[in-house]
């Protein structure tokens, strides 16, 4: 009986998948490789595309805030404006006020009556002055309680003097002004 020795034939069988094994396994080690290094690649050019588009979002950030300051700025500048432009308007429109106040002051005067000082602070007029008698500065008084321009008339001191041999009286007293409604058609 002959013999045919197999071992030889099997192990170059065994060697030969043996490298298609390890060939195998390298090509995946180097496939995997090559996959892992595009990933990170792809990976990378996505950070940096977003690195870029925070940077133009930071730049754009910054010139809006800068537009806000200026929004700010110009909204204060607007408001001082109109605060200007409410004085203005109000004073324009006491105008005409004051000057019948003023004459309605001096329509107010009895004979026998000399206003020394009249000053205004805020809504109140003070007033100083001389008198020939009492009689002169109750009459006075009356005229502001009629006037429509003035309510309120307050005697704060009357003194009895003598200049150059008569006897007069030097007064102080405060009125209100009144807020009318001819006032403010006038005004």
């Amino acid at each position: 009986m002959t013999r045919i020795n197999l071992l030889p034939w099997r192990e170059e069988l065994r060697k030969e998948k043996q490298r298609e094994f390890f060939t195998i396994l390298v090509s995946i080690a180097v496939l995997t490789g090559l996959l892992m290094w595009s990933g990170n690649g792809m990976v990378e050019n996505n950070i940096s595309k977003q690195k870029v588009r925070n940077q133009y979002v930071s730049k754009e950030l910054k010139k809006l805030d800068k537009r806000i300051e200026e929004i700010k700025d110009l909204q204060q500048r607007r408001d001082e404006l109109e605060e200007r432009m409410e004085v203005i308007q109000r004073l324009q429109g006491d105008r005409p006020v004051i000057v019948h106040m003023l004459d309605d002051l001096a329509r107010q005067i009895p004979e026998g009556i000399f206003y020394t000082k009249v000053e205004k602070k805020g809504a109140v007029f003070y007033i100083e002055g001389i008198a020939e008698s009492n009689n002169r500065i109750s009459k006075l008084m009356r005229n502001f309680e009629e006037s429509s321009w003035f309510r309120e008339p307050n005697l704060a001191s009357v003194k009895a003097d003598e200049v150059s041999g008569r006897s007069v009286n030097h007064f102080k007293l405060s009125v209100k002004q009144e807020p009318t409604k001819r006032a403010e058609e006038e005004g």
